[in-house]
């Protein structure tokens, strides 16, 4: 896969080159195993407490802030 440069202009007027596409095109040939990079037992926790955070937690910082509760 090649990179392709874009030329844009930024926010203070000045020409820059940026990063095209840099995704490949098509279809997986098979599904991507995202769980098997959690390698033990805290890992899988940890991820597990985050996301309850994220979609039950009443108390929100940042970003993260809903507008509506879950």
């Amino acid at each position: 896969m090649k990179e392709e440069l874009e030329e844009k202009v930024s926010f203070d007027g000045k020409k820059v080159k940026v990063l095209g596409a840099t995704f490949e095109e098509g279809r997986p040939a098979s599904p991507y195993q995202w769980r098997k990079k959690l390698k033990s037992r805290e890992e899988m926790l940890e991820y597990l407490k985050t996301g309850e955070r994220y979609w039950f937690n009443e108390e929100w910082y940042g970003s993260e802030k809903r507008k509506t509760p879950a």
